[in-house]
């Protein structure tokens, strides 16, 4: 396989496709060598454990991962037909998930196809229509629900002490920052809250931080407060590391929205209501 020399987000829409709808998606044999599997069987069990995590969040597996042949040159000019996969944005994102993030492009991937998946409740072109504010309230609502799952996840894994395991990830996205610091750094007054005090782009982070974070205290069965908080820092820090390797800002250098979410969601409570 050949070393694969620029990571950025270039590499994934290289290869990605549209159908006759106007629908993108991925073949899974040519993603497969950007996720640095040599062997078809090692991706496919990978993708078969994506499969389960999309059944379990309550999506059609068929709707993301059809299955396709395709015919690949054996020599002397034959042909074989070989199992290959349509894949959404999304079950890139769960293949990915499922991957080694130690690994530069599974790293990359995560963010890369996490970006949009995380607007699954919208369509694209629902999402695409909304104005920023509107943005604001939707990812602030999905992160709202994100950290609820956490919280159950969290406490299941031994966390009593919930304020120091949140900070622990905030310290690893906001490079050592807590909570409080971030507040203070926002000029916020008394009980405001600082997600509501965020912009699209800023919650996106955070949503990718408490999803990732929730993923891997399950996949490792995590059973105690200081691995939980450990896990919890090392996410934060992955995916600050993920938003500098893509070039993008750093969450502590985006701008504080003019407006909170609570005024926001009295003015647009079609969208807070989604």
């Amino acid at each position: 396989m050949n070393e694969i020399k620029e990571y950025t987000n270039k590499i994934f829409e290289e290869i990605k496709h549209k159908d006759e709808n106007n629908n993108e998606y991925w073949l899974a044999r040519e993603l497969m060598p950007l996720f640095e599997y040599s062997k078809w069987e090692r991706f496919s069990n990978t993708i078969d454990n994506a499969k389960i995590a999309c059944k379990n969040s309550g999506y059609n597996i068929n709707d993301h991962f059809p299955g396709v042949g395709k015919m690949i040159n054996i020599g002397k000019g034959g042909k074989r037909k070989v199992d290959d996969y349509k894949l959404s944005r999304y079950a890139c994102y769960l293949i990915a998930q499922n991957g080694d993030s130690r690994k530069k492009t599974i790293s990359l991937a995560q963010t890369y196809f996490a970006i949009q998946t995380r607007k699954q409740e919208l369509s694209e072109k629902e999402y695409n229509e909304l104005t920023e504010d509107e943005k604001r309230l939707y990812r602030r609502n999905q992160a709202r629900k994100g950290n609820y799952n956490l919280n159950k996840t969290a406490v299941n894994s031994g966390v009593r002490d919930l304020a120091r395991f949140h900070n622990a990830g905030y310290k690893g996205l906001y490079n050592g920052e807590t909570a409080d610091d971030i507040f203070k750094r926002k000029k916020l007054r008394y009980r405001e809250d600082i997600l509501d005090n965020m912009g699209s782009e800023e919650l996106a982070d955070n949503i990718f931080r408490i999803a990732q974070t929730d993923a891997k205290l399950k996949r490792d069965n995590v059973d105690n407060e200081y691995t939980a908080n450990s896990v919890h820092y090392e996410v934060g820090r992955e995916v600050r590391n993920s938003i500098k390797r893509l070039g993008g800002t750093m969450p502590e250098d985006l701008p504080t929205p003019n407006k909170s979410l609570k005024e926001l969601a009295k003015e647009n409570k079609r969208i807070d209501k989604m």
